[in-house]
């Protein structure tokens, strides 16, 4: 990927790196934290060099009459307005500089506009966030009706304590995986992997880990929308996926029934709640519908926020046959398998390079008790 912001732009601190250079690099500093749990071999996901984010955020920067879109500055000194961003979907980047016309034609659109939000599939549908400084008003919403069809888009206005939505707030997502087809809900304001391209390949990993634990019953903590949860639960009896935020435990639920799946509950309880519920140390009358005896857990999925996992989850996992951890914190992964170690021991690893041109890396771990 060639940018002509490299350098000055904070969005990609590696430009200075070939692509290949890059992954060998994530590779080698994975491998080292990790070395003390597994020395063999690590497979590595690799992106598309370009066009391979389906989620974006840019601020709105005003120079006169002009607005543009601009990041922050990689020498963290203020902001870059930008000309281009090759790393957006071919979905955002066609919609992306028409919306910024219309805004600059507008003075509806651009007054106190202060950033934009970009939400697309591998199918073409894009859902925009636009945010403001003002109350929006009838005027705004007539022109935006408009809008929506030039750009064939959904359009949503946000301000403060107002969220204006025209017709939809999602986009349908369809990812193949594994041989199937399966259909994701992805609601604005809502956690969404941004990378589709290595998200496939990153379920599809946690599959083939799945695959080997025979069966049984499958428990997830941090199940976002359903991303893991949906496709796995075809290798398992009965599945219990549970998730902190509401807006996802509904995407979750709404997607299990677009694609026609039966044996998930999923359940609104943080990570350390659903500790305290497996434990009977609490009751939740969430759960009031929901037998947890009944669960006989061969398999567990984690993928926890940069923190990594809390002290009673991982007690908890840790009697748990198989674990499959996916981590956005390598450095976490790290200090958590020093516990996690002491019964299991990772047969597999694995990278996933969601985020091209960053020092960030996804990675993956399958674990098996000794």
């Amino acid at each position: 990927m060639k940018c002509k912001h490299f350098g000055s732009c904070g969005s990609c601190s590696l430009y200075q790196m070939e692509y290949a250079e890059q992954l060998r690099e994530k590779e080698g500093r994975v491998a080292g934290l990790l070395a003390p749990f597994y020395q063999g071999d690590m497979e590595v996901f690799d992106s598309p060099d370009s066009h391979y984010r389906a989620r974006a955020e840019f601020r709105i920067w005003h120079e006169g009459e002009r607005c543009d879109y601009a990041m922050g500055r990689l020498d963290k000194k203020g902001a870059v307005t930008i000309e281009e961003c090759p790393k957006v979907s071919v979905a955002i980047e066609k919609r992306m500089w028409a919306l910024l016309g219309e805004i600059n034609a507008s003075e509806t659109l651009k007054t106190k506009l202060f950033a934009v939000e970009f939400l697309a599939t591998t199918t073409d549908e894009c859902l925009i966030t636009m945010l403001y400084h003002r109350k929006l008003d009838a005027l705004w919403e007539a022109e935006v009706s408009i809008l929506q069809g030039r750009l064939e888009s959904e359009i949503i206005g946000r301000s403060r304590k107002q969220k204006l939505v025209l017709s939809d707030e999602f986009v349908t997502e369809r990812l193949h995986i594994d041989g199937r087809e399966v259909i994701y809900r992805q609601y604005e304001s809502g956690f969404t992997q941004p990378n589709p391209v290595v998200n496939i390949k990153m379920i599809e990993w946690a599959i083939r880990q799945a695959k080997k634990t025979g069966g049984g019953d499958f428990l997830e903590s941090y199940c976002g929308l359903g991303n893991f949860t949906i496709p796995l639960s075809h290798y398992f009896d009965n599945v219990l996926a549970t998730e902190v935020s509401k807006r996802s435990i509904h995407a979750a639920q709404e997607n299990c029934r677009l694609n026609d799946v039966e044996n998930i509950s999923f359940v609104r309880l943080s990570s350390e709640e659903m500790t305290q519920a497996l434990t009977g140390v609490r009751e939740f009358r969430r759960l009031k519908d929901i037998d947890l005896k009944r669960y006989h857990f061969s398999t567990v999925l984690v993928d926890p926020p940069r923190a990594g996992l809390d002290e009673a989850t991982t007690r908890l996992i840790s009697g748990i046959d198989a674990i499959i951890y996916i981590s956005c914190n390598p450095e976490t992964l790290a200090r958590d398998l020093e516990t996690l170690s002491q019964t299991h021991r990772v047969e597999n690893a694995a990278i996933f390079d969601q985020f091209p041109h960053t020092d960030h890396i996804e990675s993956g771990v399958f674990l098996r008790k000794h």
